[in-house]
């Protein structure tokens, strides 16, 4: 199986000597033989290419256009299908040619077939994964810090009974240096009621 590519060697259009040079060397560069066929010096390879290139890929005028490509007796197609698979990494399958061992065609594919979602789901997997860890730390926290205000409500009535019997108690020893005080008070006022008792009781006598 050859890979026949017809051009137009002596052509005047700079577009398609441009088209021409891309297939030629993308061709030459993945090590993909060929063979040219010149149609401007050769009447039989003109003929050949229009008679095989297949109606719905002529253009209205009815003549193609090289750069024409061919697998044996093969249609491939144009200059704009070939670039087209080019893009799309489709080359060799455009060409009708399976892909050389270690190619970037089959790696892709077996990769594919063998890790379908590849490193992908292993991402997704570790980030919920990731996600739920740091769910159940949050609740770890959230509880640490309902417990401990928990343990402030329930010492602060302890301390507020603790406040309530000191002031207490301070009301308790000042009401009893007031009942002292007003005890001494009243002590040297009777005293001198006596004496003067006493004086009366002598004059009268």
């Amino acid at each position: 199986m050859v890979i026949k590519v017809f051009v137009a060697t002596s052509s005047g259009s700079i577009a398609i000597r441009k088209k021409q040079q891309e297939v030629v060397g993308f061709l030459e560069a993945n090590k993909i033989d060929f063979k040219e066929f010149d149609i401007a010096g050769d009447e039989d390879n003109r003929r050949w290419m229009r008679e095989n290139v297949p109606g719905e890929k002529k253009p209205q005028n009815g003549i193609p256009l090289p750069p024409q490509i061919f697998n044996e007796e093969q249609y491939c197609g144009d200059f704009d299908s070939f670039f087209s698979a080019k893009e799309e990494n489709i080359i060799y399958s455009f060409l009708g040619l399976a892909p050389p061992p270690g190619s970037k065609v089959t790696k892709s594919s077996e990769e594919a077939s063998s890790l379908p979602n590849g490193d992908v789901a292993g991402e997704a997997q570790s980030n919920t994964e990731g996600t739920e860890k740091a769910e159940e730390s949050g609740q770890h926290e959230a509880q640490k810090e309902g417990s401990e205000d928990a343990g402030d409500l329930t010492g602060s009535p302890e301390k507020n009974n603790k406040t309530e019997e000191i002031t207490a108690e301070g009301a308790e020893g000042e009401a009893e240096e007031e009942e002292a005080e007003k005890g001494e008070e009243e002590g040297p006022g009777e005293e001198e009621e006596g004496e003067e008792e006493e004086g009366e009781e002598e004059e009268d006598s």
